[in-house]
């Protein structure tokens, strides 16, 4: 089963628009279309998690399709993707509902990022703490991966990790982890799976082992 979140292209250049997608679709599930009318269309009939779309496109602007979606309810995340770059333009494009705006070149890691951003602010995922590349919101039991996008903690390897994020540059030993992440039953073993547990969904790094001490937060 395809879990991708469903992203709307909408870019009428071609060779940049196959391009786009081909290194989208690492992270999302991606729709392209070249034209600011059938996007409009599709919008209104589909649902998507996130849209990128051109300023000058067929048929209809990329301003006035967000600003007709934006009428009409649509509340997806919604990210302007333009060679058109002065301050006017960057302010008519937020004005008109866009909740970001890039200006062309770019480079695909900002895109990702900038994506990531506004979709956080749309599913209201609290606060965060950045480990390395890594964005970690203890809140909603969510780390999002600069390569892979978001994944879903358990409530225990949630906890794990937020012990080591809010005290970074403490060593804790597998007795103190258990006292204060795990019930007094467990054995000291339970903590190396749940470390292992949480390296397997993230990073192998992001825990690091300090040998004869236990762990502590990894520096990616």
């Amino acid at each position: 089963m395809d879990i991708r979140p469903r992203l709307l292209l909408v870019e009428d250049d071609s060779k940049l628009g196959a391009v786009m997608r081909q290194v989208l679709e690492e992270v999302y599930e991606v729709t392209l279309v070249d034209d600011g009318r059938e996007a409009l269309d599709l919008a209104l009939s589909s649902d998507f998690e996130a849209m990128v779309v051109d300023r000058r496109l067929p048929n209809l602007d990329g301003l006035e399709l967000i600003e007709a979606l934006r009428k009409k309810g649509v509340t997806t995340p919604m990210l302007i993707l333009t060679a058109l770059g002065t301050i006017h333009d960057k302010v008519q494009g937020l004005d008109a509902g866009a909740n970001d705006y890039l200006v062309k070149p770019f480079e695909f890691d900002e895109l990702f990022a900038r994506l990531r951003a506004i979709r956080r602010v749309f599913t209201g995922e609290g606060p965060f703490v950045r480990i390395g590349l890594w964005e970690f919101y203890p809140e909603s039991r969510t780390v999002y991966s600069p390569y892979e996008g978001r994944m879903i903690l358990t409530e225990r390897e949630n906890a794990l990790l937020r012990l080591f994020a809010e005290n970074p540059q403490r060593t804790y030993s597998r007795e103190q982890i258990l006292r204060q992440v795990f019930d007094e039953s467990d054995l000291p073993g339970t903590v190396d799976t749940y470390v292992h547990y949480v390296r397997r969904k993230t990073d192998p790094d992001l825990i690091t082992t300090v040998r004869g001490q236990g762990y502590r937060l990894g520096a990616l």
